[in-house]
């Protein structure tokens, strides 16, 4: 009975865990975006020049938004039992992810002739962050969807490829601190924290999912800014820009 109850328990207190990290992002994502994009026609002051918003950054935000708002709902559809539901919506979410990588990738080419980078970085070179942040995103989506008869590879495997997409959310606010992209990365990365801490309190070791895709996302930020000053990455990106004018 004890060991029932103790496994009953633990499911309960799983669902409970990936609801919250599930609200926590949604909740970054909207807070991020919220000064730029959601509030900004009651912000004027605190966008001064704004970018315009074309047709294919409401599409990005559009599909961006709905990720994160169904990683929730789909979180939500697991603890509250409706595995079929869950599933349906998954199929779906698998579809809305391909469309994702190509409207990412484009609005990401397409920031560069808006010169769209912080702190006066020449957007050529800035390219790698979005770009690289949308391979993890498709390397995580393709290996949850690969691992969804194995649901503790899955939940994690779909956590990370969300997290992935939140370091712009949150430069939104980091930069208005005069801090830099190394700064991004490192509050983006705590969003590992509690994974690894429900992992060890939970199993008593780190799920592999958690450290190699974890070690996946921290490696990625510094790696992308040490790639960025190369000029072999300044010949790529140019040559990739130069296929969307």
């Amino acid at each position: 009975m004890a060991t029932i109850s103790s496994t009953l328990e633990n499911t309960r207190g799983e669902r409970r865990f990936f609801s919250v990290m599930a609200a926590a992002i949604v909740v970054t994502a909207l807070a991020g975006f919220a000064r730029t994009y959601f509030l900004r026609p009651l912000l004027p002051v605190l966008t001064p020049a704004p970018l315009a918003l074309t047709p294919l950054i409401h599409l990005h935000g559009l599909l961006f938004t709905g990720w994160v708002l169904l990683l929730l709902v789909q979180v939500r559809l697991v603890a509250a039992k409706r595995i079929a539901r869950h599933r349906q919506l998954g199929m779906a979410g698998a579809a809305m992810a391909g469309l994702m990588v190509v409207v990412g990738t484009l609005t990401a080419l397409y920031g560069v002739e808006r010169g769209v980078a912080p702190f006066g970085i020449d957007p050529r070179r800035f390219l790698i962050v979005p770009l690289f942040a949308i391979l993890l995103f498709a390397i995580f989506v393709v290996a949850g969807v690969r691992a969804r008869r194995d649901p503790q590879s899955h939940k994690r495997l779909m956590l990370l490829a969300t997290i992935a997409l939140l370091p712009p959310a949150i430069a939104r606010w980091v930069l208005l601190l005069g801090l830099g992209p190394p700064v991004v990365f490192a509050v983006a990365t705590l969003f590992l924290v509690p994974i690894v801490a429900r992992d060890l309190k939970t199993r008593r070791r780190v799920h592999p999912v958690t450290l190699w895709g974890g070690l996946l996302l921290v490696v990625s930020g510094p790696l992308r800014l040490a790639l960025a000053q190369t000029d072999g990455w300044l010949v790529l990106s140019n040559w990739m820009v130069g296929l969307v004018r």
